[in-house]
């Protein structure tokens, strides 16, 4: 008889702790968990420095632009190839609300004068923000030096 009492106590106790850990735990939602990811270039990357590639022009050979970028300012040079004219401008740049795209304030207001940050890059953007497309789209990134 204590044999059949100490193995129904045992199969109890089993039970209760078994049933006991499924009870801990959180219960499941038919809506998926909305995750919050605040990382962008802004935050996430080692953006400031100098950035400099040869940008296509609708005439002659292109021109070399370098962007330098410090904590809220920026300095850019441009030289077209084959020329001797080089133009720098000063000025401060902004973020967009998403943190991924700089905006050069001060720049001509007749180029462009938007890029997307990315990993050691800077990408230029069309007058509109829009990202280039096409064969030639990789012909406006400016790489990190």
């Amino acid at each position: 008889m204590k044999k059949l009492l100490t193995a129904i106590a045992a199969v109890f106790l089993i039970y209760s702790c078994g049933s006991n850990s499924q009870k801990n735990q959180e219960p499941t939602s038919s809506e998926p968990e909305q995750v919050i990811d605040n990382h962008n270039a802004k935050s996430s990357l080692d953006y400031k420095g100098t950035y400099s590639g040869k940008i296509p022009t609708a005439s002659g050979e292109g021109m070399t632009v370098t962007i330098e970028l410090g904590d809220s300012a920026f300095v850019k040079k441009t030289e077209y190839i084959g020329k001797k004219d080089t133009f720098e401008t000063k000025g401060k740049y902004t973020w967009n609300d998403q943190g991924n795209t700089i905006t050069l304030e001060g720049d001509a207001k007749d180029s462009p004068n938007q890029y997307l940050v990315g990993e050691n890059s800077l990408t230029q953007l069309d007058m509109s923000g829009n990202k280039i497309a096409g064969d030639m789209a990789d012909l406006y990134i400016l790489k990190k030096q």
